[in-house]
């Protein structure tokens, strides 16, 4: 395997700039020990790539689509019906052509790997294609496309609520039940490789029994595999649960699986004091979507409280009504304000950045629930990285101190000049290699679709 040689000014490693530091060797799509040789320069500062720990891709071609008032106060729940009426008519074929277009934009944007919490598993009504995993294979195949990497989370989708009443027609399409769920991962467990990664997702605790979810975390083949849920988002969700399990969802969840570090709990808006606390020391994953959190009007996670109780935390883009990590960051920090009506809120420390203290957390908190190892630069990981438009007039007379701060909080114009994802250049100069196919697929499906 041919050995490329990288070097730049400022490389982001073990959580801040090293300059003039040993470079960058890649030979098989991972990084490698440096040989003592000046190799090609690519740029002023370099970041490892940004996992993006929740997406559910389909959902981008709906992005902008449910902003008109309703009859009645609109909410999460008038939404997930528009939701569900859009999602009716996608294939597999569809799906791929959506899910590509918003892998280029995520890696245009500095992710470099993705997880995907897919339910869409079946056609319309529930009726299963003919390949069980159809759906499963277009995301697989959109993120060889797009040159990111995936770790994709099949979801476990059982039942409508707390109560155990039945999916409705337009869910069935989500259903298995556990057996066929197993089989599903089973079937696409030896298709990994450093480029894919298998993980299971309980849709949350309404849509499975207590009963099945004990089931599946004891069956084989989901000993090792990292465990992705949702839970607390609204307060109706937090209230039903009380009513049926005697509860709050983090609560209940905590007391009734051993939640560690293979666990990663996406939103969990809703928290006390105590399941906070909680939620920090067991060593899981909160997975924050802020921009698709202020979408829906979810309600703020209590940020400062879970950093200073040693809580670990990620960035997705769920919904994706932004492709951005610098945008889910900035509102992380931004929302904190608006509550607190304080600054620098997740700096928890006198002269810590902020921009640094979130880049870094995210980096490593999406990792761990991607189960990857690409947040460092560093002899073993995979080779992704992200370099900075150095030319930008935003950067102007910034060093090292101030660079993420400017990246984070310096406006909309795109910084991320160049991404390789796995040791391959995906995007050069602001390009990546498959936009205008994928442009181009995804305006035909979404014109079609939209005349439906």
């Amino acid at each position: 395997m041919s050995l490329a040689t990288l070097t730049a000014d400022f490389l982001w490693q073990e959580g801040s700039w090293h300059a003039g530091g040993p470079a960058l060797a890649i030979t098989g799509g991972r990084f490698a020990p440096a040989p003592a040789v000046v190799g090609e320069r690519i740029g002023r500062f370099v970041l490892p790539g940004m996992p993006n720990l929740h997406s559910h891709a389909f959902q981008r071609a709906m992005a902008g689509l449910a902003e008109r008032r309703g009859p009645g106060e609109d909410s999460f729940w008038t939404w997930r019906e528009t939701m569900y009426a859009f999602a009716e008519a996608i294939d597999p074929d569809d799906l791929k052509a959506i899910a590509t277009q918003l892998y280029v934009e995520m890696v245009k944007a500095g992710y470099t790997q993705v997880c995907e919490f897919h339910y869409l598993h079946h056609g319309p009504r529930g009726v299963h294609y003919a390949e069980p995993a159809a759906m499963s294979l277009a995301l697989i195949e959109a993120a060889k496309e797009a040159g990111i990497g995936l770790t994709l989370l099949p979801v476990l989708y059982m039942t409508g609520g707390f109560d155990g009443r039945p999916l409705t027609e337009r869910q069935q399409r989500f259903r298995h039940d556990v057996g066929q769920y197993v089989a599903l991962l089973e079937r696409l467990a030896p298709m990994q490789n450093d480029m894919l990664r298998l993980g299971i997702a309980l849709h949350s605790l309404r849509a499975v029994p207590e009963e099945a979810m004990r089931t599946l975390l004891a069956s084989g083949v989901c000993r090792e595999l990292p465990i992705h849920i949702h839970i607390a988002e609204q307060i109706g969700e937090v209230q039903d649960c009380l009513a049926v399990r005697g509860a709050r969802p983090v609560e209940w969840l905590l007391d009734h699986a051993d939640v560690d570090s293979r666990w990663t709990l996406i939103h969990a808006t809703h928290l006390t004091p105590q399941e906070t606390d909680r939620l920090a020391k067991s060593g899981a994953v909160a997975g924050l979507c802020p921009t698709t959190e202020a979408n829906l009007g979810d309600g703020l996670f209590p940020l400062a409280a879970f950093i200073d109780a040693g809580g670990t935390l990620g960035i997705g883009s769920d919904s994706h009504i932004s492709v951005s990590p610098v945008e889910e960051l900035r509102w992380l920090e931004y929302g904190q304000r608006l509550i607190t009506r304080h600054r620098n809120v997740a700096a928890r420390r006198p002269e810590e950045s902020v921009g640094t203290t979130l880049w870094q957390r995210a980096l490593q908190g999406g990792a761990l629930a991607a189960a990857t190892d690409i947040a460092r630069l560093g002899e073993g990981a995979r080779a992704d990285l992200l370099v900075l438009d150095d030319r930008s007039p935003l950067l102007a007379a910034r060093d090292e101190a101030d660079v993420i701060d400017t990246f984070l909080f310096a406006g909309n114009t795109p910084l991320v000049r160049d991404v390789m994802v796995g040791g391959q250049w995906r995007v050069r100069d602001f390009a990546h290699v498959a936009e205008r196919s994928a442009a181009e697929a995804y305006r035909v499906v979404v014109e079609r679709l939209a005349a439906a």
